[in-house]
């Protein structure tokens, strides 16, 4: 498991007092921080230390290698390329974000900085990197005979359980790095979402006061909700690795999540659906009234599937 430690936070700026209010604000909430200066200072401090940071607070504009030439480097480095990356921007115009967001930016903070806004955007983007380390990890942990599994029925309905069943299910998966992050982010969904009925708008506040988690574990408890559970089934042929989630909730508008949107780009959340279609499976489908939602994942070229 995991070691729990200070969070390391890499702030990237050409303006020293950008630096300075920035680091003033997360030293006073316990985050461990490094400085650099411009896009080359922070390209060394990463690659030399690529396992140290949680998250990297990096300005879109810097002379020499600007804030997108990083991310793009981080984003081909295999060691790098899970650390969230905060932009730091003054720019709000539509295709910029874009750009940004296709280069595998998926948080944004915009100048000037409201305090507020800077912890809450951090504090997501720490939990989700420790939360991505943590199941990395156990996903690590091969049994070797998951691999004689091609067919199985599951059910959840807690936290822990999600955490359990996506690793579990990754380990039979190609890349299970790249797996048990978007299978986390859709089963969360299926819980949190689907069954306890939590909205979008409501989860930001639950982010806000830090009581999400507090929350789900008590709401699974409330009677309406004793008896919903999450179906999971997992299916391999030598084609493809096929995983359908279902809910018992009403379904969702899904498809404004299927990508990034720059409407949503400064919220604390939201990502996780875009993260699994974009990045973990080779494609998602969401199917009927949006509470079942099918993931792909094809064998790596070589293997045996």
């Amino acid at each position: 498991m995991t070691t729990i430690t200070q969070p390391s936070i890499l702030i990237v700026d050409d303006e020293l007092m950008n630096i300075k209010l920035l680091a003033q604000i997360l030293q006073k909430e316990d985050y461990r921080i490094s400085v650099a200066m411009n896009g080359e200072e922070a390209w060394d401090l990463l690659q030399k230390s690529p396992g140290i940071f949680d998250a990297v607070l990096l300005d879109r504009m810097m002379p020499g290698i600007d804030g997108l030439e990083v991310l793009r480097r981080m984003k081909e480095h295999d060691e790098l390329k899970s650390i969230p990356v905060i932009f730091q921007t003054a720019m709000t115009q539509e295709d910029e974000i874009l750009e940004g967001i296709q280069a595998g930016a998926y948080y944004y903070l915009t100048k000037p900085y409201r305090k507020e806004r800077l912890l809450a955007v951090v504090k997501t983007a720490v939990a989700d990197h420790i939360q991505y380390k943590t199941l990395q990890e156990e996903s690590h942990q091969t049994v070797d005979a998951l691999n004689l599994l091609v067919k199985g029925d599951f059910t959840i309905q807690r936290l822990d359980e999600v955490d359990n069943l996506a690793t579990l299910l990754a380990k039979m998966c190609p890349e299970p790095d790249k797996v048990v992050l978007g299978l986390w982010e859709l089963l969360i969904n299926a819980v949190e979402h689907g069954n306890l009925g939590i909205g979008y708008e409501e989860k930001s506040e639950l982010l806000r006061l830090n009581i999400w988690r507090e929350e789900i574990d008590r709401r699974t408890t409330m009677p309406e909700h004793a008896g919903k559970k999450v179906l999971v089934r997992f299916e391999k042929t030598p084609e493809e690795i096929v995983i359908i989630i279902e809910d018992m909730g009403p379904g969702f508008d899904w498809k404004p999540f299927l990508e990034f949107s720059p409407d949503r780009v400064f919220d604390s959340h939201g990502r996780g659906i875009a993260i699994a279609g974009n990045y973990s499976f080779h494609r998602i489908e969401y199917l009927g009234k949006g509470n079942t939602v099918k993931a792909v994942i094809k064998p790596c070229p070589g293997s045996e599937g």
